[in-house]
């Protein structure tokens, strides 16, 4: 093993900034953060690259400045794959124990893993996440691991997760014109979840909704077991698009107010206060009521939520998820977006702060930056380099080993 920490980059590239953590991994299996970076985005559009030429110099940026700080060190990369075009799908595989004394043998496990992973797949599309739920034994569910048991009969329940493939490609071709040697796509909105759930919401039953600049994903637990994955095209950059339109003024100023002076409920804004467009924007003229300003959030907020109530719908979870709704992304530092989720969702709702008690962080000022919904992306990221193991037998493991000791990650 060597003696020396690997290094990896966690890379959330979304149509609004790109967001990048640097951290190693320590042969104790700690994630050090090193370090913390954000620029705006070039090229992406809804998740997907629109213009390859911009995105990689986006990207390249990111990594000659995260090389700079490191001695020039190449680190293996972790993609954020947006939701937009992805899909969830159950798998299950059924085996018969193959030894006569039926206790259940190692490949016996790699025999049901492979039937449960015979799922149909159309050709442009491309599996990035394989996840075991549960095994059973002779019909005995919610077992972790069947090695040594007795049975005739072997199950494994499990997700598939499969994204577009020229967009995963055109993305994971980008990162390599950029200079990244060995990268590994890993679906965002996934991690996420992973950065800001505890184990007890996952068994209760929770959906984590990101809320990203042009898309809103969906994901959604129950009894520890990854349930339900959805996108949503429209999201944050939806709301300042209205506010621009409704005010007669730029984006920018637009997204100014926004974040500055917005509000996702209207009733709970006063009809007496107004803004004074010209602060905001030279060229605008007058002033504005906040609370005008507040309806125009409320009404696209409330549409976004009105398609996730119809995707919870879909699997029978409105209003039927003890541990709520869990908002992250940039999306979610709007505020009163969490009242307004209650409201529309008829569940508990709360904003999602990445749990950054489980990585080893280097400054307070990092720290700082880091428990903010907009990067629990890149936390999750950087959690899935722990949780796999990264890097544990050589100089970079491989993405091979990487995806074969991933399924740590997701076990409930």
């Amino acid at each position: 093993m060597s003696k020396k920490n690997k290094s990896f980059l966690a890379l959330d590239i979304g149509s609004f900034s790109i967001k990048a953590l640097y951290g190693e991994l320590s042969r104790d299996n700690v994630v050090i953060v090193s370090s913390l970076s954000k620029i705006p985005s070039r090229g992406m559009r809804k998740g997907a690259v629109d213009d390859p030429d911009e995105v990689a110099g986006a990207i390249n940026q990111m990594l000659r400045e995260a090389t700079a700080a490191h001695s020039g060190e190449h680190p293996l990369i972790f993609v954020g794959i947006a939701g937009v075009y992805a899909k969830a799908q159950p798998s299950r595989g059924i085996v018969a124990v193959s030894r006569a004394d039926n206790q259940i043998q190692h490949d016996d496990i790699v025999r049901v893993d492979q039937a449960a992973q015979a799922v149909a797949i159309p050709a442009n599309r491309s599996v990035i996440h394989f996840i075991h739920q549960e095994y059973a034994v002779d019909g005995v569910t919610g077992i972790k691991n069947p090695l040594g048991m007795v049975g005739n009969r072997l199950e494994l329940s499990s997700m598939v997760i499969d994204v577009f493939e020229p967009a995963k490609a055109a993305l994971m071709r980008a990162v390599e014109v950029a200079g990244g040697e060995d990268a590994v796509p890993f679906f965002g909105p996934l991690a996420s979840s992973q950065s800001v759930l505890s184990k007890n919401q996952r068994d209760l039953g929770v959906a984590v909704v990101d809320i990203g600049a042009e898309a809103t994903s969906l994901v959604v637990y129950e009894e520890g077991k990854l349930l339900h994955v959805a996108s949503i095209p429209m999201g944050a950059a939806n709301v300042t698009n209205d506010v621009a339109i409704g005010l007669k003024i730029s984006i920018p100023a637009a997204e100014a107010i926004k974040c500055s002076l917005g509000y996702a409920l209207a009733k709970d804004v006063s009809a007496r206060e107004a803004i004074d467009l010209q602060k905001m924007d030279a060229r605008a003229k007058g002033a504005a009521p906040r609370r005008y300003v507040a309806e125009i959030i409320e009404a696209r907020m409330t549409e976004i939520f009105e398609f996730v109530a119809g995707e919870l719908k879909k699997i029978k979870k409105d209003g039927l998820l003890p541990a709520g709704v869990v908002l992250v992304g940039g999306g979610a530092k709007l505020a009163g977006v969490a009242d307004l989720a209650r409201q529309e969702l008829r569940l508990p709702a709360q904003v999602g702060m990445p749990d950054i008690s489980r990585l080893d962080v280097s400054s307070g000022d990092v720290a700082l930056k880091l428990e903010d919904p907009e990067y629990a992306c890149a936390v999750g990221l950087a959690l899935a380099a722990r949780d796999s193991g990264h890097d544990s037998q050589s100089s970079h493991g491989g993405v091979k080993d990487f995806f074969a000791k991933l399924v740590n990650y997701f076990m409930p």
